[in-house]
């Protein structure tokens, strides 16, 4: 039987786009879904995000039950986990947009303005851009290095070195991935990176850690 992909969907994610690039890099089972229930039956989790990291935090604590079940799903039963955009940031202690709105404190973190420290660097940092791995970073193979497709103006501060999994340069080195045991966030879109995102969601429906 098909592993189940929960797609969680809270009001704040591009749903459709997202799950046609699972099901392009192998996902049989897409489940988009808000049901807490669904969630804990879950094989694996993706949890997107676009949007104020305030308003997305708000409208999944909104959804009863679901950042429960995620948690159980995830922190007990060891649930294969991808963040994607604003689904990254919330897996930060907080986030600072618009005040400070606690995360779901999955990675230590907090989310930050992107600083512009030169006129040139334009804010949102929008387009294409490299993604350097971290070598010695938690979720390190996951990533490949290449170019993926990123739209954000904040950007995660991760506590620990070691659960940065990858890296971009715009006007300085900012997050492009964290990771942590079975959780994966990346602050680019896999769904818009072409080859490159499907070729990481194809190793994430693959991963086993």
């Amino acid at each position: 039987m098909a592993e189940i992909i929960a797609l969680v969907d809270y009001g704040a994610g591009n749903l459709r786009s997202v799950a046609n690039a699972l099901k392009v890099a192998g996902a049989a089972n897409v489940k988009v879904t808000s049901d807490p229930l669904v969630v804990r039956a879950a094989d694996r989790i993706v949890l997107p995000g676009v949007g104020a990291f305030k308003h997305c935090a708000e409208a999944l604590r909104a959804v009863p039950g679901l950042v429960e079940a995620m948690e159980e799903r995830v922190a007990i039963g060891g649930a294969p986990f991808l963040g994607i955009c604003v689904g990254m940031q919330l897996l930060a202690t907080r986030g600072v947009e618009f005040g400070v709105t606690e995360g779901l404190d999955w990675i230590g973190g907090e989310v930050r303005p992107i600083e512009r420290t030169d006129p040139a660097i334009k804010v949102p940092h929008m387009g294409w851009n490299d993604v350097a791995p971290m070598p010695h970073a938690d979720g390190a193979s996951l990533i490949e290095p290449g170019e993926a497709y990123f739209l954000h103006s904040y950007h995660f501060a991760a506590d620990e070195g070691a659960h940065i999994a990858a890296l971009t340069d715009h006007g300085g080195g900012l997050v492009a991935a964290v990771a942590r045991d079975n959780i994966l966030g990346v602050q680019f879109h896999p769904e818009k990176s072409q080859a490159y995102g499907l070729a990481l969601l194809e190793r994430f429906l693959s991963w086993a850690p």
